[in-house]
């Protein structure tokens, strides 16, 4: 059973493929909302952000992804020692990185930290539920951007990699991401193109040289 059974796979054309940057090693995009980071199971879920990069770079291969409604910086590799080198930066934690996502309702505390055990929703899958017995830990932290009449923009800093973690850790505080679709109530969807998370900004160490090198993607509905 899935979460969303009426779902129509509409990546988006325009732009087809947005380069941040390039070169021997890595190739970091800027993923749009609505497209998928890699293929799916179904015939009509083979295009996606892997499938366009390979025909530009058939050695990329993929080191982390992204929800296919959240949009910004995904970062490739171009060949076998860097993404064995930039994984394990994730998987050590080395790497930083924020997201900005406008949320319904105004955040009282100006940071704040959510510590929420998740697991998988099997029923409902992919939808993901905080759980204290079988959950495994999540840890996310927020700051306070601006705040207009009804939102909040935010800056989410997540310590742990969980499927969802940032679209359920907003939702359990009360303050789920507008647009979210799976997670938010009608009012913080209706009238929204798109769910309003992305992320702006990485930072890892060159798997070549061992330099820091930082990587922006302008937020898009800031």
């Amino acid at each position: 059973m899935s979460a969303n059974p009426d779902f129509i796979y509409e990546p988006p054309m325009t732009p087809y493929l947005e380069i941040i940057y390039q070169d021997e090693d890595i190739v970091v995009l800027n993923k749009q909302s609505d497209l998928l980071s890699v293929t799916g199971r179904l015939p009509e879920h083979q295009d996606c952000l892997q499938t366009r990069v390979c025909r530009v770079f058939p050695t990329a291969t993929i080191v982390h992804r992204l929800d296919m409604a959240t949009s910004g910086i995904i970062i490739m590799a171009l060949n076998k020692p860097s993404h064995v080198a930039i994984s394990r930066q994730f998987e050590q934690r080395q790497t930083e990185k924020y997201y900005i996502a406008r949320v319904l309702g105004h955040i009282k505390e100006p940071t704040g930290e959510i510590t929420l055990p998740l697991i998988c929703d099997w029923p409902n899958r992919p939808m993901q539920m905080v759980c204290y017995e079988r959950g495994k830990q999540a840890q996310t932290h927020y700051q306070v951007i601006s705040q207009d009449e009804h939102t909040t923009l935010v800056k989410l800093k997540p310590v742990t990699g969980r499927t969802h973690q940032l679209r359920v850790h907003m939702r359990e505080l009360g303050h789920p991401i507008m647009g979210d679709r799976l997670y938010a109530p009608i009012e913080a969807t209706k009238d929204r193109e798109r769910m309003c998370l992305h992320s702006q900004f990485y930072a890892i160490f060159h798997p070549r040289t061992g330099e820091r090198i930082e990587f922006n993607a302008e937020c898009p509905f800031e």
